[in-house]
């Protein structure tokens, strides 16, 4: 770690504890925000938990995981840990591409969509470590993707329908709604 000074770390290998205390100590120590994404699933095989992560280093780590967990305490401070996952893209871009009929999937519009989930972050949700919309608002989040998504499919001549005269109430519109009687 001190000889590579990496800014980032992302674990996909499925071993626990993996991200140390003294790799997250290390990590803190040459960065003001160290990011770990620990994204093994499940939860038992995480390179290491937001409560690791948040306690080593001092509350300065920028974290997201594969696995849920729950809020940290830490200095009268409360971190919200995110989900890292394909949950905020890739429904968002199949909707687009469903209700655009896109010829292809680009390159650009995974960058499309990345900024749309990043728009969607605030300040104060930055500020408690969020750093992805909050799951309770997904549907909302992967419609608002969705729409960004199918708007530079249209704007990029890539779609086989017309342009609907209201893409986001398009959308919506072909989304599946559960139902469920009394």
């Amino acid at each position: 770690m001190k000889a590579l000074k990496p800014t980032a770390i992302v674990g996909v290998s499925t071993v626990p504890k993996l991200f140390s205390k003294q790799v997250i100590e290390a990590m803190s120590a040459i960065n003001d925000r160290p990011i770990a994404f620990p994204y093994s699933n499940p939860t038992s095989r995480s390179e290491c938990t937001a409560e690791e992560a948040y306690r080593w280093s001092k509350g300065k780590a920028v974290f997201a995981s594969g696995s849920p967990f729950p809020p940290v305490h830490l200095d009268g401070k409360t971190f919200i840990p995110g989900q890292g996952n394909n949950v905020y893209i890739f429904p968002a871009m199949g909707m687009a591409v469903y209700a655009t009929q896109a010829k292809r999937v680009t390159d650009a519009m995974f960058i499309v969509a990345a900024k749309a989930v990043a728009e969607q972050v605030g300040d104060d949700s930055l500020a408690s470590g969020l750093i992805y919309p909050p799951q309770s608002k997904i549907l909302a989040a992967s419609l608002h993707v969705a729409v960004k998504i199918a708007e530079h499919i249209f704007d990029q001549d890539l779609a086989r329908v017309d342009r609907p005269e209201n893409i986001e109430e398009h959308i919506r519109a072909l989304a599946y709604a559960a139902d469920y009687r009394d």
